[in-house]
C-alpha cells in the first residue's frame, strides 16, 4: 500500500478529527503543511479545486471530506473501529454536530482572538468559504446567542456522557472525535479556563476531552507538496472499493459536478467512476498529478450531470 499523506493545517479543527483518528487507528502517516489561505495550487491539482482542509492522499486516490476521510481509515485498519456501535448513530451525529456548531464556535471564536486574525483571511472566509462576515465586529451582535447554543449543546453531550466513557458507549467513535474538535478549538486558541467557565462545560465533559487528547496524532512524518504530486504521478488509482450502485441513476463515464452543499461551494468536475449511496469516486487527469481519483461522501455533497449543472 502507498503511503497515507494528509494536507492539512495545524489549527484546523476539521484536521484534528483526521489526525486523531490516524493516531488511534495506529497509521503511520505523511504530513504535508498547506496554506490556511489558497492559493494552493499543488494541492488543487490533486482535488481538481475543492476548497476545503483536510485531504487525504494514497497514492492517486485523493479523498476529500472529514466523513469519506474515516471511511478509508476504517477499511485500511479495521480495528479498533471508529464505529463500535454501527456506523449510523456516528455518522448522523457528526453531520449534525459539525453543522449546529460550527457558526456558533466561530463566533465565540473571534471574541476572543478576532483582532489577531488577518485581513486576508477574513476576506477569504467571507467571500469563498462561509459566505458571511466573521470578523469580530460583524458577529459581536450574535455572540449571547452563540453562547447560548454551545453551551446548549456541551449540555447534550453531558447528558450522552452520563454513565459512560464515550458518547455511543465504552469505546471511542467517529462521533467522540467530531463532537470533540469544536471544543478543541475553542479550548486551544481562547484558553481552556474562560471556555470551561464560559459554555458551563462540566466535569464529564471535560473528563472525556481529556481522553480524546490522551490519543495523539500518531506517527507522522513531514514532506513537501512537490513530493505529494510526485506520489501521485507515479501512481495508478486503486481499484475501486464499491460497486457502482446510483440511487438518482447516474452512469460511470458521465461528466459530472460534485459540490458541497454548506459552504464552500466550488464545484470539482470530472468523470464518473463509481458511486452508492455512501461514496461517489470521480476521475481527473492534470499535467501535474496525473490521473487520480477523487473520493466524496454522498451526505452533504451535490452530484450533477454537467449538463444539468449550471
Amino acid at each position: 500500500m502507498s503511503d497515507v499523506i494528509l494536507h492539512h493545517y495545524d489549527l484546523s479543527p476539521f484536521s484534528e478529527k483526521i489526525r486523531l483518528a490516524l493516531g488511534y487507528k495506529g497509521i503511520d502517516w505523511k504530513s504535508v503543511k498547506v496554506d490556511a489561505v489558497p492559493p494552493r495550487p499543488l494541492l488543487n491539482a490533486l482535488t481538481g479545486g475543492y476548497r476545503r482542509v483536510p485531504v487525504l492522499q494514497i497514492g492517486a486516490d485523493i479523498y476529500c471530506d472529514s466523513a469519506m476521510i474515516f471511511d478509508v481509515l476504517e477499511r485500511l485498519a479495521p480495528a479498533p473501529s471508529l464505529y463500535p456501535t454501527g456506523e449510523g448513530i456516528s455518522k448522523a451525529l457528526s453531520l449534525w454536530w459539525d453543522r449546529a456548531t460550527w457558526k456558533p464556535a466561530i463566533g465565540v471564536l473571534v471574541d476572543y482572538i478576532g483582532e489577531h486574525l488577518p485581513p486576508e483571511f477574513l476576506a477569504d472566509r467571507k467571500d469563498h468559504y462561509l459566505g458571511y462576515d466573521m470578523s469580530k465586529e460583524a458577529m459581536a451582535p450574535m455572540l449571547p446567542v452563540y453562547v447560548q447554543q454551545m453551551t446548549a449543546f456541551a449540555g447534550w453531550l453531558s447528558s450522552m456522557l452520563a454513565g459512560k466513557d464515550y458518547l455511543t458507549g465504552d469505546a471511542l467513535s467517529a462521533a467522540d472525535i467530531t463532537c470533540y474538535h469544536s471544543l478543541w478549538l475553542l479550548r486551544a486558541n481562547c484558553g481552556a479556563e474562560g471556555i470551561d467557565t464560559q459554555l458551563r462545560l462540566s466535569a464529564d465533559v471535560t473528563a472525556w476531552m481529556d481522553r480524546i487528547a490522551s490519543v495523539g496524532h500518531g506517527n507522522q512524518t513531514e514532506i513537501t507538496p512537490d513530493d505529494a504530486i510526485s506520489v501521485a504521478k507515479a501512481a495508478a488509482p486503486a481499484d475501486v472499493a464499491i460497486t457502482h450502485d446510483d440511487a438518482s441513476g447516474l452512469t460511470v463515464g458521465t461528466l459530472v459536478t460534485v459540490t458541497p452543499d454548506d459552504n464552500a461551494r466550488v464545484p470539482v468536475e470530472g468523470t464518473l467512476v463509481a458511486a452508492n449511496a455512501q461514496e461517489i469516486v470521480i476521475s481527473r487527469e492534470t499535467a501535474e498529478a496525473g490521473t487520480v481519483h477523487i473520493h466524496f461522501p454522498r451526505a452533504g455533497f451535490e452530484t450533477l450531470p454537467v449538463e444539468a449543472a449550471d
